[in-house]
């Protein structure tokens, strides 16, 4: 019997063309740049234009991936897209973009677990693929969450942007992939704190889409400890130690949680990916955007092995140990 892994073929990203500077902020609510930049990173952040969707996003992104990978829609039988802002109640939007990539065979659906959702999709595809069920797939991150903030909460709009980045897995022989592949995933979630980060609105409690609201210092304390834990134990699975990653693309929620969970980690700043100050927390998205412009900036050759975590409601926590 075939043992298989899964490889990365090829990633990409996308992101909104209209860009929120902190100074615009700053005219909608009372909050300054200083005050943003110094409580989380954040510089700017990319918004939807009217009518863009999370699956015109996604679309985009999905693209681009396979443009890097020399695929084609024919090439992909599975699509697992997270997301917590849909384009719909129902259908999936994994079927959206399915649509719009011209992909007519496979399966396509949605995970949801918000911030680690990405991770979630990874873990799903991977399964998949490594029981030999599907060849490709694309593993998407995408997100619209400028539609269910509350514009005149301060302490909530400055965090949030718009973006998609998508990842395209390969099922291979074992033996011809050799070390490359997806190593580890670490999957964790604890329903006890859901009211700390959370939407006021739903389908079957408000009949409404409801806002963005969070207990900001406890979540950051929950994801500081809850990081770290997933990187710990995707290193441990991967049967890896730490000073073998050779980047870590955290989730960019706050730039503060990821140089706290690198230096108790003993992560050396230098590898570490930062792009929170340019998107802001794209939720699902800012790992495969992250891997996107590091795949671009040269950074993921083959041979690299990159370690990403990633905190979000739920809780859910999540890290995840890939070869390139």
């Amino acid at each position: 019997m075939n043992e298989y892994v899964s490889v990365v073929r090829g990633v990409g990203g996308h992101l909104p063309a209209r860009v929120l500077t902190n100074a615009d902020l700053g005219v909608m609510v009372d909050t300054s740049d200083q005050w943003i930049t110094e409580r989380t990173g954040i510089r700017k952040r990319h918004i939807a234009a009217d009518g863009e969707t999370t699956s015109d996003l996604a679309a985009a992104a999905a693209r681009k991936a396979l443009h890097a990978g020399g695929l084609g829609p024919d090439d992909i039988d599975l699509i697992v897209l997270a997301t917590a802002t849909p384009d719909y109640t129902f259908p999936a939007t994994a079927t959206i973009v399915q649509n719009k990539l011209g992909i007519t065979r496979g399966a396509a659906f949605d995970v949801q677990a918000v911030c680690s959702g990405f991770v979630y999709a990874l873990a799903t595809a991977d399964n998949f693929l490594a029981r030999g069920q599907f060849e490709r797939a694309l593993v998407i991150g995408a997100e619209t969450f400028s539609r269910i903030i509350d514009w005149s909460d301060r302490t909530t709009c400055v965090l949030f942007g718009d973006g998609a980045g998508a990842l395209v897995l390969e099922r291979q022989d074992k033996a011809i992939a050799g070390d490359r592949g997806v190593k580890s995933v670490h999957l964790r979630s604890d329903g006890r704190y859901k009211d700390m980060l959370y939407v006021d609105g739903g389908p079957s409690t408000t009949q409404t889409v409801g806002h963005l609201k969070m207990i900001g210092n406890q979540v950051f304390k929950h994801a500081v400890s809850k990081i770290s834990e997933s990187v710990r134990a995707a290193v441990d699975q991967a049967g890896r130690h730490i000073d073998e990653v050779d980047w870590f693309v955290p989730h960019q929620a706050n730039m503060r949680i990821n140089q706290m969970v690198a230096h108790k980690l003993g992560v050396p700043e230098d590898k570490v990916v930062h792009n929170i100050q340019r998107y802001g927390n794209t939720t699902a998205a800012t790992i495969p955007i992250g891997l996107s412009e590091s795949f671009a900036e040269g950074k993921l050759c083959e041979g690299t092995t990159v370690l990403s975590a990633a905190f979000g409601s739920g809780f859910t926590w999540a890290g995840a140990v890939m070869r390139f």
